[in-house]
């Protein structure tokens, strides 16, 4: 069901693409596949496990793409429908309309049971838990925001803009060892001679459905920056580093950023490879 015939996206509804990706204190992986569901996974034996499918959703509406996947140390999921509307082959059209149909849901693994926390978010994408585990960290895509919900104390069950107007369109969201957080922008949005694409139309809904009716989804490869970026931000929202390849001569539409043992990772939307930095030593 995970494989990814010959990197095809034509076969990704067929095949599955599995999206966020966390290993749980059971050794066990959680895996939210964009098209099927929810998956817990035998790493060893392969065995797998639907804990809720794209079909049976929550609060009636079916899940159309799931993407963000987060755990918390009690074993609760936590995790993402990007929309409602496109699924993960068509999601530059969420971007692009600029809707208002993601969610954010808790799954309860003792129970099995889902609830929605957060929803009305646009394009609802990576997540991230605080190191106390009291919020979470939700990337709107599309509106290039990042969201803090209140998992505990007087705020809890509160949603407020943790970071606004960023430099780009986030994507997942990870804590380092520092205690901040590394955040990777699969587009930029610097402003040149020309606005940024996506903030030139914002103002004008007809325009941009008429766009998504009219233009083939290959066509938004040519309006996107080939400008490798991904930032870091600290516990108050405020961006304290950023990290550039200005020319993508290495690597651009930066999905992920994951810190191990010393070195950096770079996932990637586009790039059939993974990036890694390490750090010299003075």
């Amino acid at each position: 069901m995970f494989l990814f015939l010959a990197g095809i996206p034509e076969y990704e509804p067929v095949c599955g693409r599995p999206h966020g990706v966390r290993l749980d204190s059971n050794g066990y992986l959680i895996v939210a596949d964009s098209y099927f569901g929810l998956f817990r996974i035998h790493p060893q034996t392969g065995e797998k496990e639907l804990l809720i499918s794209n079909k049976e959703g929550v609060d009636g509406i079916p899940f159309k793409f799931l993407n963000g996947l987060e755990l918390s140390k009690n074993g609760t999921i936590f995790f993402t429908d990007s929309s409602s509307k496109w699924g993960r082959q068509h999601h530059r059209y969420e971007v692009l309309e600029t809707n208002h149909r993601g969610r954010l849901i808790h799954y309860d693994i003792v129970k099995k049971e889902a609830k929605t926390l957060l929803e009305d978010l646009y394009m609802a994408n990576g997540l991230a838990l605080s190191p106390e585990e009291d919020y979470l960290l939700i990337a709107e895509t599309s509106i290039a925001r990042i969201l803090r919900y209140w998992l505990s104390g007087s705020k809890a069950g509160m949603k407020e803009v943790f970071v606004d107007n960023l430099p780009g369109y986030p994507d997942n969201i990870r804590i380092s060892s520092m205690g901040t957080y590394k955040v990777g922008l699969t587009t930029t949005r610097f402003p040149g001679f020309f606005p940024p694409f996506l903030d030139a139309i914002a103002p004008y809904p007809a325009l941009k459905r008429f766009i998504v009716k009219v233009t083939p989804l290959a066509a938004y490869s040519f309006l996107l920056r080939k400008h490798g970026l991904f930032l870091e931000v600290n516990q108050n929202g405020e961006i304290v580093d950023s990290f550039h390849d200005p020319d993508g001569s290495v690597t651009w539409a930066i999905s992920d950023v994951y810190e191990h043992q010393g070195q950096i990772y770079l996932g990637n939307t586009d790039l059939p490879f993974l990036v890694i930095l390490t750090r010299e030593s003075k």
